[in-house]
C-alpha cells in the first residue's frame, strides 16, 4: 500500500472529469451533515450543562450515550458498506435518512438517561448506514489525477453544513433564560427528511455485479470482514490512527462543556457584537459571553476558508507526509485550546486545530478510498470508520471519567465549600449546582464575582489536566503513525 503523489492535472481539467453522481453525493452529505452538526453542536451543552433547562445528565452518563452512539455509528459501516455495494446506494440512503428522522425527534422528546440514549442509538445507526454509500459514490467518481481535489471539494462541502448548523443551533435553541432545545432537534429532522428530494432526483444507482443481489446479508457481512482481514497494511494503518481520533472527537464531544464552565468568552461576545451589532444576540449568553458552539464553529470555517487551497497545494506530496504534520499541528490546537481561561486564545487554538485538520483529515479519505479496489470502494470507506469507532468510543468512555475526576466545575466547587471554607458536607449536598458558585463567591468575600470563584477553582484544582491527558494518546498515535510509515516502507523496499 503506497502513499503516492497526484498526477500533475490541471485543475479545470480535474473538476470536468467529476462525474454528475460525485456533486450529488456533495449536495446530500451538506444536508445530512447540516442536520447532524446542529445536534452535536448544543446536545454536549443540553445534556450536561449549566443553565436549568439541560437535561441534567452525569459526565459519565453523557460519555456512555456518547460511546455507544459512537459504537454503532462506526462499526455498522463495516457491514454496511458491503451492503450497499450489493442491494444498491439508494436503499440503503433512504434507510439511514428514515432513522435519523426518528432519532431526532426522540431527542426532542428526551426525558432522562434512556430515552436520549434511544435517540442517540438511532442517529448512530443512521449515520453508520448513511456513510459508505454517500463517501463510496465519491470515491468512485474520482480518479488518481484528480483524487486530492476531489476530496477537499467533498470535505469543504461537508463543512459548508458544519459551519452553518451550529450558527442555526445557537439561534434555534435560544439563551438560558428563554430556551428552546426542541427546535434544534425538530429542525434537524426537517432538513433529514429533505434529503429524500436529491437523492430521489439527482442521485444515479451505480452498475453492480447481477450475482451481488442474491447474496444474503451474512454473507455480504463475513465476506466485508475477510477483505479487511486480509488488507494487514490497510488493518494496520486504521489501528495507528484510532489514537489520533481518540484526542480529536473529544473537541466537540468534551470542549463545549469545557468551555461552558472553564472559558471566559465574553472577549469572543464583545467581537461579535462589534461585527454584528444587535444581531449578535443569537451567539451570545444571556450575560453577554459568545456561546460555546460559536467557538467550536471556527473549525468549520476554517475549513471553509482554506481546505481548497491547501488541498491543491498538499497534492504534491505523499498522502503519509500530510497524514503526519496534519496529526501534529491539530495535535497542538487540541491540547492549546483546553489549557486556558481567555476565550480569545481558545478561539485562536481552535483554528490551529482546524489546521492540522484540513491537512490530515481529507488525506485520509482520500488514502483509504484510492488504496481501495475499483469495485470495493463503498466496503474500504466503511472500514475508514474503524478508527473513529475504536477512537470515539474509547474517548467518551474515558473522557466522562476523567472529567468528573480533574474537571468538573460542580465536584470542585463542592470541594473547596467542604475543604476551604469548612461547609459541612450535607450542607454542601443540598445546593443546586447553578448556585455553587454563588456560593463560593460569597465565601471568598470582599465583593468576589463567581468569574472571581472560577478563576479559583482553576489556580486550586488545574481542570486543564484532563487536555494533556487526552492529547497524550493522540500524541502516541503521530509517532506510531511514523513507525508504521517506516515499517511500510522498509517491507516494500524488500519486495
Amino acid at each position: 500500500m503506497s502513499a503516492t503523489k497526484d498526477v500533475a492535472v490541471p485543475i479545470l481539467t480535474q473538476v470536468r472529469r467529476m462525474r454528475r453522481n460525485f456533486w450529488a453525493a456533495n449536495i446530500i452529505e451538506a444536508g445530512e451533515r447540516l442536520a447532524f452538526f446542529g445536534v452535536r453542536a448544543v446536545l454536549p451543552l443540553y445534556m450536561v450543562g449549566t443553565a436549568s433547562s439541560s437535561l441534567g445528565l452525569s459526565y459519565k452518563e453523557k460519555g456512555v450515550i456518547f460511546m455507544v452512539w459512537a459504537l454503532l455509528q462506526c462499526l455498522i459501516p463495516m457491514a454496511s458498506g458491503g451492503f450497499a455495494e450489493t442491494y444498491g446506494y439508494k436503499k440503503s440512503m433512504y434507510a439511514a435518512f428514515t432513522i435519523n428522522i426518528s432519532g431526532y425527534l426522540l431527542m426532542a422528546n428526551a426525558s432522562g438517561f434512556w430515552s436520549m440514549m434511544a435517540a442517540g442509538a438511532c442517529v448512530g445507526v443512521g449515520t453508520g448506514i448513511f456513510k459508505p454509500p454517500v463517501q463510496g459514490i465519491v470515491a468512485k467518481s474520482l480518479d488518481e489525477g484528480n483524487s486530492g481535489l476531489g476530496f477537499g471539494i467533498f470535505y469543504w462541502v461537508v463543512n459548508v453544513g458544519g459551519f452553518l448548523a451550529p450558527m442555526a443551533a445557537a439561534w434555534a435553541r435560544g439563551n438560558e433564560l428563554h430556551p428552546t432545545w426542541s427546535t434544534v432537534f425538530n429542525g434537524a429532522a426537517l432538513v433529514t427528511a429533505w434529503n429524500f428530494i436529491p437523492t430521489l432526483l439527482l442521485f444515479q444507482e451505480p452498475k453492480r455485479a447481477p450475482a451481488a443481489a442474491r447474496k444474503r446479508p451474512l454473507q455480504v457481512f463475513a465476506e466485508t470482514m475477510k477483505t479487511l482481514w486480509n488488507d494487514a497494511p490497510m488493518l494496520r494503518f486504521l489501528l495507528v490512527v484510532s489514537g489520533f481520533w481518540f484526542m480529536f472527537m473529544q473537541l466537540w464531544d468534551l470542549l463545549p462543556n469545557f468551555i461552558d464552565e472553564w472559558v471566559n468568552c465574553m472577549d469572543v461576545g464583545r467581537l461579535l457584537t462589534a461585527a454584528l451589532g444587535r444581531h449578535a444576540h443569537i451567539f451570545l449568553t444571556a450575560a453577554g459571553a459568545a456561546k460555546p458552539e460559536m467557538l467550536i464553529n471556527i473549525d468549520s470555517f476554517a475549513i471553509i476558508l482554506l481546505v481548497l487551497p491547501l488541498s491543491w497545494f498538499l497534492g504534491r506530496f505523499a498522502m503519509i507526509t500530510s497524514l503526519v504534520l496534519g496529526m501534529a499541528i491539530a495535535l497542538i490546537g487540541f491540547v492549546g485550546s483546553g489549557v486556558t481561561m481567555s476565550g480569545l486564545l481558545c478561539a485562536f487554538m481552535i483554528f490551529v486545530f482546524a489546521i492540522g485538520e484540513i491537512i490530515c483529515s481529507p488525506k485520509f479519505s482520500e488514502f483509504v478510498g484510492m488504496s481501495a479496489p475499483p469495485d470495493k470502494k463503498a466496503v474500504y470507506m466503511g472500514f475508514a470508520n474503524i478508527p473513529f469507532a475504536v477512537g470515539w468510543a474509547a474517548g467518551n468512555g474515558l473522557s466522562g471519567v476523567l472529567y468528573d475526576h480533574f474537571s468538573s466545575r460542580v465536584v470542585f466547587a463542592r470541594r473547596i465549600l467542604e475543604a476551604r471554607f469548612g461547609l459541612p458536607a450535607d450542607a454542601v449536598a443540598k445546593i443546586a449546582p447553578e448556585r455553587l458558585l454563588a456560593a463560593v463567591a460569597e465565601k471568598m468575600g470582599g465583593g468576589a464575582t463567581q468569574q472571581d470563584a472560577i478563576t479559583l477553582l482553576w489556580r486550586v484544582y488545574h481542570p486543564w489536566i484532563v487536555w494533556v491527558l487526552l492529547g497524550a494518546v493522540g500524541l502516541a498515535s503521530v509517532v506510531g503513525m511514523i513507525v508504521n510509515y517506516r515499517r511500510s516502507s522498509a517491507v516494500q523496499i524488500a519486495k
